[in-house]
C-alpha cells in the first residue's frame, strides 16, 4: 500500500484547518462569521467592468474615490463590497432599473446582479475579520444599547424621533429597516453611526471612520476623523486635544507625518512626532497590538455619571482587567515619555476623579434622590424639572469635561470649563435643593415641555424580547 508522505499529511491538515476556520470565527462573533478571502485574480468579471463604467458616467466622484484607493490598486471592485450575499435583507430594489436603460452602454440585462445598499462590517469582515471581531465588542459598535439604558432623553420621550435621527443616531447609529417594498426606511436612512445595526444583524459602520468610497487608512489615524462625534459640551475630546500639547504638536508636524504606514506598523518617532487619537486608542506601539476595540486601554469610564472601572459599567461592562489595560496605555506612553512623567500623570488624573466622585457627584446624587423620596421632585419624567437639568449638567457636561481635561492634559478644560463650572452648577443645584427641602414645596413642573415625542420603546432589534 502507497505510504502517505509528510508533506501529503501537511496538505491534508492546512485544508482541514481552513475548513474549520469559519467555524471559530463564528463562535467569536456571531455577527461576523465570514472569513478571510485570499484570492489572486488578474482581471474582472464584466459585472464588474459594468459597475465601474456606469458610476464613472454617473456618479463620477464615487469612481475618483475608489480609483484612487488601495482598493482598486488591490483590484476589489463594487461587486466584492456590494454583492449581495447569503442572508442580506437589503437588495437594492431600485438599482434594478439602471439594467433597462439604452442610454447607459452597460444598462443591460446581462450585466444584472442583485446588489446591497447597505455594506456592512459583516461584508468587511470578509477580507478584515480580526478588525470586525475586535470593533463588534467595542463600545462603538455597541454604543446604540448603551444609551438606551442609560439615556432620559429616549427612555423618557423627551425629543422627536426626527431630532434624534438628525442628532443622536447620526453618530449612535440607527436600527436600519425596509419597507415592504424592500426600500430603506428614510426615518432610519442615510446613518453611518458607529453602532448602527444593519439589516444583516450586524453592528456598525466601518465608513464612519474610514468614509467612503477611498476607505483610506490615514484618514482614520487623524483626529479630524475622530471629531465627527467626539465634540461639543458633553464629551469635547477633539477640543481638549486642540489645547493639549499633543494637539499642537500634531499641528506643527502634520506635513511630516506618514499616514501611509500599513497597518500595525505605524511608529512614533519613525512615522509621527506627535499621537492622535488613533494612535494612543488603536494603532500598534512597542509591545501593544493594534485594535479595533476603543473600549481597550481605558482605566476608568469617564463619561459615566460617576466614574467607575469599565468592567463596572452596568449598561455595557467591558471584558478587560483595568490594570492590564491601564498598562497597556503606559506603553503607548512610555514610547514618547519618562517612568516618571507617565506614572505622575495617572496619580494626578486617579486623583482628579477621586475629588469629582466625592466632593460633587455624590453628594449631589444623595440630594436629588432625598427629594424623589419625599416627593420633593417628580420621577415620572426627567428634563421637566429645573433641578434634574442642573443634576444631568453637573455630571454630563462640566462634570465630564473635569475629568476628560485631566486625562488629556488640557489645563482649560480640566479647570475652566471643567471643575470651576462644576463648582458653579454644584452651588446652584444645592441651592434649589435646600430651598426645597426647607419649605416642602415640590418643584415646579414644566406643564408643556417642547417635542416630547419620541417612542419610548426599546427597539426589539437591540432588546429582543424575552
Amino acid at each position: 500500500m502507497k505510504r502517505t508522505s509528510y508533506s501529503q499529511w501537511i496538505a491534508v491538515f492546512a485544508v482541514m484547518s481552513f475548513l474549520a476556520f469559519p467555524v471559530m470565527v463564528s463562535a467569536r462573533a456571531n455577527n461576523f462569521p465570514k472569513v478571510k478571502e485570499y484570492r489572486i485574480e488578474r482581471s474582472m468579471p464584466p459585472e464588474a467592468v459594468a459597475c465601474i463604467e456606469c458610476h464613472r458616467a454617473t456618479t463620477p466622484g464615487i469612481f475618483a474615490d475608489w480609483a484612487k484607493s488601495r482598493h482598486a490598486n488591490a483590484n476589489i471592485t463594487c461587486l466584492d463590497c456590494h454583492l449581495v450575499q447569503p442572508g442580506d435583507a437589503d437588495i437594492a430594489k431600485g438599482h434594478e432599473q439602471y439594467y433597462g436603460r439604452s442610454n447607459l452602454p452597460y444598462g443591460q440585462e446581462k450585466y444584472r446582479v442583485p446588489i446591497a445598499a447597505i455594506v456592512t462590517p459583516k461584508d468587511c469582515s470578509r477580507c478584515h475579520p480580526d478588525e470586525a471581531i475586535q470593533y463588534g465588542r467595542s463600545k462603538h459598535a455597541n454604543t446604540l444599547e448603551i444609551i438606551w439604558k442609560i439615556d432620559p432623553w429616549l427612555n423618557d420621550g423627551m425629543n422627536s424621533n426626527n431630532e434624534r435621527k438628525t442628532g443622536c443616531f447620526t453618530c449612535h447609529g440607527t436600527v436600519v429597516k425596509l419597507d415592504e417594498k424592500g426600500n430603506i426606511d428614510p426615518k432610519t436612512w442615510p446613518n453611518v453611526g458607529v453602532g448602527r445595526v444593519n439589516p444583516d444583524g450586524s453592528k456598525g459602520s466601518c465608513t464612519s471612520c474610514h468614509t467612503r468610497h477611498r476607505f483610506w487608512v490615514g484618514e482614520a489615524r487623524m483626529p479630524e476623523a475622530c471629531d465627527q462625534c467626539h465634540l461639543g459640551p458633553d464629551h469635547p475630546q477633539i477640543e481638549i486635544y486642540e489645547e493639549s500639547k499633543h494637539g499642537t504638536l500634531y499641528h506643527a508636524y502634520k506635513n511630516e507625518t506618514n499616514f501611509n504606514a500599513a497597518g500595525g506598523t505605524w511608529t512614533p518617532g519613525v512615522d509621527y512626532r506627535a499621537p492622535t487619537c488613533a494612535a494612543c486608542h488603536m494603532s500598534g506601539s512597542g509591545t501593544v497590538k493594534t485594535s479595533h476595540d476603543v473600549t481597550e486601554r481605558l482605566s476608568w469610564e469617564t463619561q459615566a455619571p460617576l466614574t467607575i472601572r469599565p468592567q463596572n459599567f452596568k449598561p455595557f461592562p467591558a471584558n478587560t482587567d483595568w490594570k492590564a489595560e491601564r498598562d497597556k496605555m503606559k506603553a503607548i506612553c512610555l514610547q514618547c515619555h519618562g517612568k516618571s512623567w507617565v506614572e505622575d500623570f495617572y496619580s494626578g488624573f486617579d486623583q482628579a476623579v477621586k475629588e469629582y466622585n466625592d466632593v460633587y457627584y455624590k453628594p449631589a446624587r444623595a440630594k436629588l434622590d432625598e427629594l424623589y423620596g419625599k416627593g420633593l421632585l417628580d420621577k415620572t419624567k426627567f428634563f421637566d424639572e429645573h433641578l434634574e437639568l442642573q443634576f444631568y449638567e453637573l455630571w454630563h457636561h462640566e462634570g465630564r469635561r473635569a475629568r476628560m481635561g485631566a486625562m488629556m492634559m488640557a489645563p482649560d478644560y480640566a479647570w475652566w470649563h471643567g471643575f470651576y463650572e462644576v463648582k458653579s452648577r454644584f452651588n446652584e443645584f444645592n441651592e434649589e435643593a435646600d430651598h426645597l427641602l426647607k419649605s416642602g414645596k415640590k418643584a415646579y413642573v414644566y406643564p408643556d415641555y417642547p417635542n416630547a415625542t419620541g417612542s419610548t420603546q426599546k427597539p426589539v432589534e437591540v432588546f429582543p424580547k424575552k
